[in-house]
């Protein structure tokens, strides 16, 4: 009895059976590169290259950057991919989501501070302070900058402690009505 041949019907061939072993080959030099974007964290450089893989498999399956015939390209396409990924986890790093600071340290200025937050402080005060007599920037100067005592600051100036007392007073009320409180 002759035996009856069964004909399977034609299958496309898979897209992502010949991206994904050209990707693979990259594997190695792709990780060596990763590894050195993410300071030598070798976890974090696997991560990458992991999901690098992914995405050119997810392209080649779309039918877009995977590998067509051009291994130059598939190689820049996954470095740029596997740089951007990297670029990405360590902005995500730096990221503090809001609610883990406690609200004492949220209040508190950070160390340093923001550069641009002091130079327009700075620049406020110059101002400020260039609009007051050149006596009351004098006797600030003494007092506040040089951390000297009344009597100090009097006997410096050449006046009596009740005058620095009032000139302080003056120039501080002049100072609060230029600078709004923050």
């Amino acid at each position: 009895m002759p035996t009856a041949r069964v004909t399977r019907p034609a299958t496309r061939p898979d897209p992502r059976a010949h991206a994904v072993p050209a990707a693979e080959r990259y594997r190695d030099r792709l990780l060596r590169y990763v590894n050195r974007l993410t300071a030598g964290d070798p976890h974090r450089a696997e991560d990458i290259v992991q999901e690098t893989m992914l995405r050119a498999w997810l392209a080649a399956e779309r039918g877009t950057g995977g590998d067509d015939g051009e291994g130059d390209r598939l190689a820049a396409w996954l470095h740029t991919v596997a740089r951007n990924l990297a670029v990405d986890a360590h902005r995500r790093d730096r990221s503090l989501p809001t609610g883990i600071v406690p609200p004492v340290l949220a209040r508190r200025p950070a160390e340093g501070g923001d550069m641009a937050e002091r130079v327009a402080d700075r620049l406020l005060l110059t101002t400020t302070l260039a609009r007051l007599t050149p006596e009351h920037r004098e006797i600030l100067c003494h007092v506040h900058l040089c951390d000297r005592s009344r009597a100090e600051a009097a006997h410096d100036l050449g006046i009596p402690q009740g005058t620095v007392k009032s000139r302080v007073h003056y120039a501080l009320s002049a100072l609060r009505r230029e600078i709004p409180a923050a």
